[in-house]
């Protein structure tokens, strides 16, 4: 069978994938980097984020983020950027005659930042921290307070953007230093994807990123599970709902483990008809909506549940995702529902040909975590997982020494000694 893709290295050692599309009309060049807030410190936090936000502010040809956004935008494209917690993305979408001067723009904006106007845009970043605060300064949003529950300790506790205060720290030569540790060929992976051609794209990159620094591949300091029983924490906030996540620490998104995690989460909320949505909004009406979803990194991980429910249904809504744990760790999924969720995912794999951007990610983040892969090798693995499998990471998951559970609202003292009561007596599957 032909692979979807080409991988070849540059001389500075930097990894670039080769995906075609033939039957596409757009490129897509991305750019992933081992970057975020689980490379940073307390004095750092949200330092990957804002060095994110200044490299569209300018570069030594273009020194201003207007001058760069237009010049992007002349060639019929647009520049996009994301930080996660331990990873970044630069990426560029144009019609296909324009992908040679659009990777040289893109090269010019990734390997030559020239850092301008670094007061203006701590203001645009602090304006944005603004969003997951309340009137009184207060940390409220849902994920970012989950999130340091579970790590209480570790850099995956840290909010992605950082304080206001850290932010207004930050100095130009931060930002040098930073992007020469994580902005180097040791750290990237460059993906064309779309209406490209192998040859041609090998020599573009070649030709404007062999200039990047070769660097230290980075390891990441891996956090140690010394929670001891489940944890539960109410953080009050005017609010018409309060926003709820049950969140189980669960395994490390590592070639083993994401084809059991990718079934299992499409058994428990794949859709409307499968067992979160159906248990708790069709068959009992205690939400309007709930969702769940698996942060995976390559040490560790997170299954969680999150559901904005009325106050004073917050213990109950708990208490059914937990229940609806239980019911998979005794008696594990149905034939049917491994079936569907089998097709489903057959029918996501084939459909990343449709998008350059899925595509390039597919590709980027596998390279980037070194657990590369074909979606037809992504396909057999996952079609290969086995009931009892998904039942014993079910009961793995749903330990009490895995529970962390966290509600932002308000609740009264009643509801709040309710949950906190079902927290506390929570002793895993029976």
């Amino acid at each position: 069978m032909t692979s979807p893709f080409r991988s070849a290295q540059l001389s500075n050692g930097l990894t670039v994938i080769v995906a075609p599309q033939a039957h596409l009309h757009r490129v897509h060049v991305a750019f992933y980097v081992r970057v975020g807030s689980r490379y940073e410190t307390s004095a750092t936090n949200g330092l990957s984020h804002f060095l994110e936000h200044m490299m569209y502010r300018g570069t030594e040809a273009l020194p201003t983020a207007h001058q760069v956004n237009h010049a992007f935008e002349t060639l019929g494209g647009y520049l996009y950027a994301a930080t996660q917690t331990d990873s970044g993305v630069f990426s560029v979408t144009a019609p296909k005659e324009s992908l040679d001067p659009a990777a040289q723009l893109f090269a010019e904006v990734l390997l030559r930042p020239a850092f301008n106007d670094i007061d203006i845009e701590k203001d645009i970043v602090c304006e944005e921290i603004l969003e997951d605060l309340d009137d009184e300064g207060r940390q409220v949003d849902a994920d970012n307070l989950s999130r340091q529950l579970i790590y209480p300790s570790h850099p995956l506790g840290f909010t992605i953007t950082g304080d206001a205060s850290r932010v207004r720290s930050f100095s130009r030569a931060m930002l040098i230093a930073h992007h020469a540790r994580h902005y180097n060929a040791a750290n990237s992976v460059l993906v064309f994807s779309g209406a490209v051609t192998e040859d041609d794209c090998i020599a573009i990159a070649s030709r404007y990123f062999s200039a990047l620094p070769k660097g230290e591949y980075l390891v990441a300091e891996a956090p140690i599970h010394k929670q001891k029983r489940p944890r539960a924490r109410v953080v009050e906030n005017a609010s018409s709902q309060t926003e709820l996540r049950v969140c189980l620490r669960a395994v490390p998104q590592s070639p083993d483990h994401q084809p059991i995690m990718d079934m299992l989460l499409r058994i428990i909320d794949d859709g409307m008809s499968t067992r979160l949505y159906h248990r708790i909004c069709d068959s009992k009406g205690l939400c309007y909506d709930v969702s769940a979803g698996f942060d995976g990194y390559e040490d560790d991980g997170i299954v969680d549940f999150a559901a904005g429910v009325q106050h004073a249904r917050t213990s109950q809504v708990a208490k059914e995702v937990l229940h609806l744990m239980a019911d998979l760790a005794t008696q594990g999924p149905t034939d049917a529902e491994l079936t569907k969720a089998r097709k489903r995912h057959a029918w996501e794999m084939a459909a990343l040909r449709d998008s350059p951007e899925d595509f390039a990610n597919f590709f980027g983040l596998g390279a980037l975590f070194r657990r590369l892969e074909t979606p037809d090798e992504r396909l057999a693995r996952s079609a290969s997982v086995s009931a009892r499998e998904l039942q014993e990471v079910a009961a793995l998951l749903a330990q009490p020494e895995r529970l962390n559970v966290l509600a932002v609202g308000l609740l009264d003292d009643a509801e709040e000694a309710k949950l906190r009561a079902l927290v506390r007596s929570y002793a895993g599957p029976s």
